[in-house]
């Protein structure tokens, strides 16, 4: 951890902003606001979030308004099976007059890349996203070109709709530090948006931060107080992963460090300069969930990741609080 630990001001004043972005995204998604404050969590945490969800819940919506919501660069790329990773990444084209190669950014090149179904594009053209997610940078023809500061891809899909899509790849879902469903909304949310969306444009989400504000924002949330007894919390919880009977994969490592710079945030964004054990817990399945693999003769018993996940976590002990914030 770097710098300073963080401060009970500079913990509220996360909490603050925190606060204006859900508020702001709320009357676009209605009804949503713990999800709206788990893909906050993702930004702050300077993660990547997959938004899974059946059509017509507003997966979209969330993403975009998420995007609005910083004064940075904002690109969108409908993933379709067409789609060649030249079209995301860029390419290199011959310049006549200098006699050289100069190379056309691609749509990747934003603060925001809103990828649109992503289940929908071939597994070549899905793993061009792979090196700028984990490294902020795209490798054409031996050069490295850095992405802008700070980076998040926000990603959709729909697990329903198999025909035309492409499942995505163990070592693709691990570079999405979240992957959270919608779900339908309660009675009186679709009452409110029927009775006033009927005619009448989803309204726009004005950006609230600067993207120096958001680096100052990700700098701090790094330096939120995890005592060992945290960390030894999430190790053991991994470890229980990965003994599971059900579980042909656990949580690695970069699962473990994702857990942990999410409940940093998490507690962050409820105010707090330290992390307790429920930010862990309000994390951990958005965080892992998509990160394990069932056995096949788990599947067949219909049995979830998330069921084994709850069944890892109820065989780890929960810490005691530590000393300095008991």
């Amino acid at each position: 951890m770097s710098g300073p630990l963080l401060d009970v001001h500079e913990a509220e004043s996360v909490a603050h902003f925190a606060e204006t972005v859900v508020s702001g995204i709320e009357p676009v998604v209605l009804g949503k606001r713990a999800e709206i404050q788990l893909a906050l969590t993702c930004l702050l945490a300077s993660g990547h979030l997959l938004i899974e969800d059946v059509p017509g819940t507003g997966k979209t919506s969330l993403a975009k308004a998420l995007a609005s919501s910083i004064s940075g660069t904002t690109h969108r790329i409908q993933f379709t099976p067409d789609l060649l990773p030249t079209d995301i990444t860029g390419v290199s084209v011959w310049d006549q007059r200098t006699a050289t190669f100069e190379f056309h950014h691609g749509p990747v090149f934003a603060n925001v890349v809103v990828a649109d179904e992503i289940n929908r594009a071939s597994p070549k053209t899905q793993s061009a996203l792979l090196e700028v997610m984990e490294e902020s940078q795209v490798t054409v023809d031996g050069v490295g070109y850095p992405v802008p500061s700070p980076f998040l891809v926000v990603a959709t899909q729909n697990p329903i709709d198999l025909e035309g899509t492409y499942r995505l790849p163990e070592a693709q879902l691990d570079r999405f530090l979240m992957r959270i469903a919608l779900g339908y909304p309660d009675m009186a949310a679709e009452q409110e948006i029927l009775l006033g969306r009927a005619n009448a444009p989803v309204p726009a989400v004005p950006p609230v931060a600067t993207l120096d504000q958001v680096a100052w924002l990700q700098q701090s949330v790094a330096r939120v107080h995890a005592a060992a007894e945290i960390a030894a919390y999430i190790a053991g919880i991994a470890r229980a992963t990965r003994s599971h009977e059900a579980l042909r994969l656990g949580a690695s490592t970069r699962g473990s460090l994702a857990v942990l710079r999410a409940a940093q945030a998490f507690a962050a964004c409820a105010g707090r300069h330290y992390v307790v054990p429920d930010d862990v817990r309000a994390v951990l399945a958005p965080v892992l969930a998509h990160r394990l693999v069932l056995t096949a003769q788990a599947e067949v018993r219909g049995v979830t990741a998330a069921s084994a996940l709850d069944e890892s976590v109820a065989a780890v002990s929960l810490p005691a609080p530590p000393a300095a914030v008991r």
